[in-house]
């Protein structure tokens, strides 16, 4: 079995996960099996109570686990299906430590940091360390190298790294190398000051990764070398990438790091075939064709807030040789209109969330899609928002709302989980992970998929009311997805729209590159027909925010 850990220094938001992600990828194109996971250093037992503002997505697992959005990447750029066991946080590290003294586990021993904590994290790597299965571990570790909440992690590292031989270790760091306009010049003391104190915990990196606005020069690659204590060829420069992620596998490439690494672990594998990645990326950076759609939603001040749903948009386009532009509208400025900022775009999504911030705002984009036959589609509350205005505005039932806005509600189309009346605590208590879902045959669902059974990730405490069921049946509401004893509602279509499509569950958590989820690329697809009949459709929008910035691997902050 072999190991890399991912360091990074200087700053935060590098871009450590998309670097892992994407040597993943490479190491999987020579045929290697690759498992990946992320070592978070805050308290916080998971991220599933983090507000998006501050953490982002909340990336769903199979099992449930409700994890970093890294894991996302992870799962998006190789063939890993991963579960809890891939996510470890300072807060759970802690909390099985303390439940072990509580016990008595450790016989009376004063517990320490070393060897208890340590002997934690070290024991989640053993965990994956399948040689079955795979054949390289990739371990990232958040946060920023000195940060004393992250010291265990590398403490641990560095033990374990004896534990296994060096041989069988490639520890790779991710360090920022900025350009200072004044004097013209990338600085490499950063970088410099961040190995030393990498080295003062004592780990040496054998790779750095340079995140870089400008290419590095022969000079300041011998400069790093010599400074850092790490071969020349080692030096990797990773630029901003010009239009979008999924580029990062082929810098890396040109840069050498797969046969790098490869050679560091004396592994001998084929050169890898990424033929199909550079057609996908040659898709999404010169589309034939382009599309407007609205998102709209209630986190849009922060990118990676709805980071798999911006993806999967990507990952359908894409496969239709179609570029999207992103018009990401703020719930609560469509709260007193609508026609002026979703007049031109060829569809509509709604995300989900929780509260009842904006969704006043939401109920009247769903009613525009509606009625003016705009290709829609709601995830989670964006179904649940789209029940409640055909609830209104279609079956007369005025006072329809959901319970989580009112709880007193006369009319609750959409209430409580009956296994949600109960809990107090929030975290880890909602419907979460992988579920069945029984297709209506004869549905625009059944056709979508190809299937009469599928199985997507959930996260919401929420439902449809059942008792409504008919009433809503009879003015063309049609649930064409259930739970398989046909007692919760999964997905909604509309029996006279050309596609009007809500999920209870998270669709943008199973898409990938090359395979992306039915409902998105049904989506694009009605799109796409939308625009081909001549209706209104969208417009490549100079003024609105883009699928993929310039500097996605940048701090925006």
């Amino acid at each position: 079995m072999k190991y890399i850990f991912v360091t990074g220094g200087v700053v935060s938001s590098l871009g450590k996960g998309l670097t892992a992600a994407s040597l993943g990828t490479l190491l999987e194109a020579r045929r290697l099996r690759v498992v990946l996971q992320k070592f978070d250093p805050y308290l916080n037992v998971d991220p599933g109570t983090m507000n998006p503002f501050q953490h982002g997505e909340v990336y769903v697992l199979n099992d449930g686990a409700e994890t970093d959005l890294d894991l996302g990447h992870y799962e998006r750029f190789t063939n890993c299906v991963l579960t809890r066991h891939n996510n470890l946080t300072s807060g759970q590290v802690y909390e099985t430590v303390i439940l072990k003294e509580r016990r008595g586990d450790y016989l009376g021993k004063t517990v320490q940091v070393i060897p208890h904590v340590t002997d934690e994290i070290k024991n989640r790597i053993r965990q994956i360390s399948d040689e079955s299965k795979y054949d390289v571990v990739i371990t990232e570790i958040g946060g920023t190298t000195g940060d004393i909440e992250g010291l265990p992690f590398l403490e641990a590292i560095r033990q374990f790294i004896l534990e296994v031989g060096s041989q069988n270790v490639v520890n790779m760091h991710v360090t920022l190398v900025p350009y200072i306009k004044a004097a013209h010049e990338l600085k490499t003391k950063p970088t410099q000051q961040s190995v030393a104190k990498l080295r003062e915990i004592g780990l040496q990196p054998q790779v750095l990764i340079c995140r870089t606005e400008r290419p590095l020069d022969r000079d300041l690659r011998r400069k790093l070398s010599m400074f850092c204590s790490v071969s020349e060829k080692a030096v990797i420069e990773e630029r901003d990438v010009e239009h979008t992620i999924y580029e990062v596998p082929l810098t890396l490439h040109a840069e050498g790091l797969d046969q790098l690494v490869c050679d560091l672990l004396h592994l001998e594998t084929p050169v890898p075939d990424l033929t199909d990645w550079g057609k996908f990326v040659e898709c999404v950076i010169s589309p034939r064709k382009r599309l407007k759609i609205a998102v709209v939603g209630k986190y849009m001040d922060v990118r990676d807030a709805y980071k798999s749903i911006y993806e999967s948009l990507t990952h359908a386009a894409a496969s239709e040789d179609c570029g999207v532009d992103l018009k990401l509208i703020d719930a609560g400025s469509l709260e007193r209109g609508v026609d002026a900022q979703l007049k031109d775009v060829a569809g509509i999504l709604i995300p989900g969330g929780f509260g009842a911030r904006g969704i006043e705002g939401k109920i009247n984009a769903s009613r525009h899609a509606r009625e003016h036959k705009i290709p829609f589609l709601g995830l989670c509350l964006g179904m649940q928002v789209a029940t409640i205005e055909f609830a209104r505005n279609v079956c007369g039932i005025a006072n329809a709302n959901s319970t989580e806005f009112d709880k007193d509600s006369a009319e609750p189309v959409i209430s409580l989980l009956e296994e949600q009346r109960g809990v107090r605590k929030k975290g880890a208590s909602m419907r979460l992970g992988t579920w069945p879902t029984k297709i209506v045959e004869g549905t625009l669902a059944e056709k979508i998929y190809g299937a009469t059974e599928v199985t997507e990730r959930h996260r919401h405490r929420y439902e449809f009311n059942m008792k409504y069921r008919d009433r809503m049946n009879a003015k063309g509401f049609v649930i064409s997805g259930t739970s398989p004893d046909g007692t919760l509602a999964e997905l909604i279509e509309l029996r006279d729209h050309p596609y009007f499509v809500g999920c209870q569950y998270h669709p943008e958590f199973q898409s990938k590159p090359n395979k992306p989820h039915p409902l998105f690329k049904g989506f694009i697809q009605a799109c796409l027909r939308r625009k081909t009949s001549g209706a209104t459709h969208a417009q490549a929008d100079q003024g609105s925010p883009h699928r993929v910035l310039e500097r996605e691997l940048v701090p925006q902050r």
